[in-house]
């Protein structure tokens, strides 16, 4: 059977969400109002677990996108583990998120948190609107009442509340030898999958822009010779753990996977740890997949230092929330029907997006606004989708408004809430990975809207139009694309500008 792409843009519902529904020939319509789960004897409709689904599913297919150069992909029905697929283990993962939620309103008023009657009525405006706003077809596909999208509102209102009052003790102490970082630039150049001939060549670049980099001592820009070796190469710049072995002490006791010297091939981290400021490696470093040209900016950089430190107490808040959050759900009475949960499916016929021209929500209620909606006729499934606009009327062809231009004003800076163009190259051990480039093409990105991995976003907060930021990542465990998973990236990010 051929199968038809209907495309729905719907409301936002958390200020993060829009949803475009890619509707597979004989897709079965869900009953929201079954329970999926009990928890401490609170019935928990399925409703609301698939709006939760919804929201998770967009990100995620948002994110992969974003690494996959705009390409079409298949993940959700790919297996990851216990003979699931990544489907059903979103699905799954949606479940206890809501009922970490549902527990979290029960010890709300533990940690004096609560929702007022003003805010009641906040939410109970949003989600009226967000009836409104969308189609009784797109609503039945989401298996939502206006109850249950209240409750969802509420609930999403106490985690956001709960978060701070959670994290309250961690111990915010961090000393200057913990966290020291040293800064320095260098020139990576992959050999990977080359012939010997072009690996000695490689290796001849590399020589000569140690050379000249000598030549032009501690001023010289590293950045202008590798490209006048060869255009495409450029330098980076980055940091390590300036202290050893409060490095090493740090990840055991704080699982700080993302220990900014473990980036770096273990041959770099020797010749830099021997230098002092302002000093090049004296040769070209080799390692199995790359040459390596290497000058160290400062022994003790007090910003990166400071942004460390800031990185350490985040680590720490993070594991007094997970500690105490799955103990919560460890010591909770929960009872899950399943065959009921089997009915709700992320499958890869049925394809959501996010809208970020949607207003972040405030704490006081998770949303106030409801954007307009539009449709698209139904296509096939070859057909391009179309781009979601600032503004578009409610019509069966959305018109094309020409796209906002950034800001390359080198005085602006990143900051939290901002949208930025950025192109990138995400290498693993310094080897660059399919799908981990943006080609040049450049990509569009809210801050802080949580779209990509790990701390990816906030490591550009500070960054100009015009700089290059090595951003440090892991990809989590359970990842879409099984050779990511759970493996450390850096990425080289250009910020191209800023939207204003």
């Amino acid at each position: 059977m051929k199968t038809m792409t209907k495309r729905t843009a719907v409301a936002a519902l958390t200020g993060v969400m829009a949803v475009g529904m890619l509707t597979g020939c004989g897709e079965k319509k869900l009953d929201g109002t079954k329970t999926v789960a009990t928890v401490d004897g609170t019935e928990i409709p399925l409703g609301i677990v698939s709006l939760s689904v919804r929201e998770g599913q967009a990100q995620t297919e948002a994110m992969y996108k974003s690494f996959m150069g705009g390409q079409d992909y298949s993940i959700w029905s790919m297996d990851a583990k216990d003979g699931k697929t990544y489907g059903e283990q979103a699905v799954e993962q949606s479940l206890k998120d809501v009922e970490l939620m549902y527990i979290m309103k029960e010890k709300a008023a533990d940690y004096n948190v609560e929702v007022t009657d003003d805010d009641e009525q906040k939410i109970a405006d949003a989600a009226a609107a967000f009836m409104a706003a969308n189609s009784e077809e797109t609503l039945q596909e989401l298996a939502v009442s206006e109850d249950q999208v209240k409750t969802y509102l509420e609930l999403q209102t106490y985690k956001s509340r709960m978060h701070d009052p959670l994290i309250a003790d961690v111990d915010k102490d961090v000393s200057d030898e913990e966290a020291q970082q040293s800064s320095f630039d260098y020139v990576s150049i992959s050999t990977a999958d080359l012939s010997d001939d072009e690996i000695k060549q490689k290796k001849e670049d590399a020589q000569k822009i140690l050379d000249d980099l000598k030549a032009a001592g501690s001023d010289g820009d590293l950045n202008e010779i590798a490209k006048s070796v060869d255009d495409s190469y450029s330098s980076v710049s980055g940091t390590f753990d300036a202290n050893e072995d409060a490095a090493k002490e740090d990840s055991d006791e704080e699982s700080d996977s993302s220990s900014s010297s473990s980036a770096y091939p273990d041959e770099v981290m020797k010749v830099l740890r021997t230098l002092k400021d302002g000093e090049i490696g004296p040769d070209v470093i080799e390692t199995d997949t790359s040459y390596y040209v290497v000058k160290l900016d400062k022994v003790n950089d007090e910003e990166a230092t400071e942004t460390k430190k800031q990185s350490i107490i985040s680590t720490r808040e993070n594991k007094l929330y997970t500690d105490t959050t799955e103990k919560w759900l460890d010591d909770a009475d929960i009872n899950v029907e399943k065959k009921v949960l089997k009915t709700l499916k992320v499958t890869d016929n049925h394809k959501f997006s996010i809208a970020t021209a949607t207003p972040e929500p405030t704490e006081e209620a998770a949303a106030t606004e409801t954007p307009e909606v539009t449709e698209a006729a139904e296509e096939t499934e070859a057909t391009a989708t179309p781009e979601a606009t600032e503004e578009t009327e409610a019509t069966t062809t959305p018109e094309v408004t020409e796209a906002a231009s950034y800001n390359t004003d080198s005085s602006l800076e990143v900051t939290d809430g901002n949208k930025v163009n950025i192109d990138y190259v995400g290498k693993i051990d310094g080897v660059a990975f399919d799908g981990g480039s943006t080609d040049g093409k450049g990509t569009d990105l809210v801050i802080g809207s949580g779209t990509y991995i790990d701390n990816f976003e906030e490591q550009l907060i500070g960054a100009h139009p015009g700089d290059k930021v090595e951003v440090t990542v892991v990809f989590p465990d359970d990842y879409q694309a099984a050779d990511l998973a759970g493996k450390e990236a850096v990425f080289d990010v250009t910020v191209n500008g800023i939207y204003e």
